[in-house]
């Protein structure tokens, strides 16, 4: 690889900057975030040229999971209505288990007392995709144990 230098030494890498976000983003984090405009492929080959091994399986992987849900057809999500109370909203969103994702939190109106404060109850629905077998069962994702 064949590199200029600028006056004050800097090297010039000719390369698109609009892949290097998420190569900078994995370097800085150790996360892939790749946004939706952006193809897989095209960060895939910036990591291939700056030869992080670790980053093109990462991408690698995700390519291949999309394809392979593609050709399974639609994705199918399972759903949870939680509800709670107001002082308990930070820590069950921030605590929720991987793979559950925030949908939308309802309020339904009523509060009770509990001391001196008022505290309203919300209804939370979290979603998560269910995971498709190879012979077309669907298996519910379990939190639970396995002994």
């Amino acid at each position: 690889l064949h590199t200029q230098q600028d006056e004050t030494g800097a090297y010039l890498i000719d390369r698109d900057p609009t892949y290097f976000g998420p190569i900078l983003n994995y370097l800085r984090h150790g996360k892939l975030i790749i946004n939706k405009e952006l193809a897989e492929e095209g960060v895939l080959e910036e990591a291939e040229f700056y030869n992080i091994a670790s980053l093109v399986r990462l991408v690698k992987e995700r390519i291949r999971d999309n394809e392979n849900r593609t050709s399974q057809g639609p994705v199918k999500h399972v759903y949870r209505v939680l509800q709670c109370q107001e002082e308990e909203l930070t820590q069950m969103v921030s605590t929720m288990s991987d793979g559950w994702k925030f949908e939308q939190l309802i309020s339904i109106g009523s509060s009770y007392n509990y001391g001196n404060e008022d505290q309203a109850e919300f209804l939370c629905v979290v979603s998560r995709e269910l995971n498709n077998s190879t012979n077309g069962i669907v298996k519910e994702p379990s939190e639970k144990a396995k002994v």
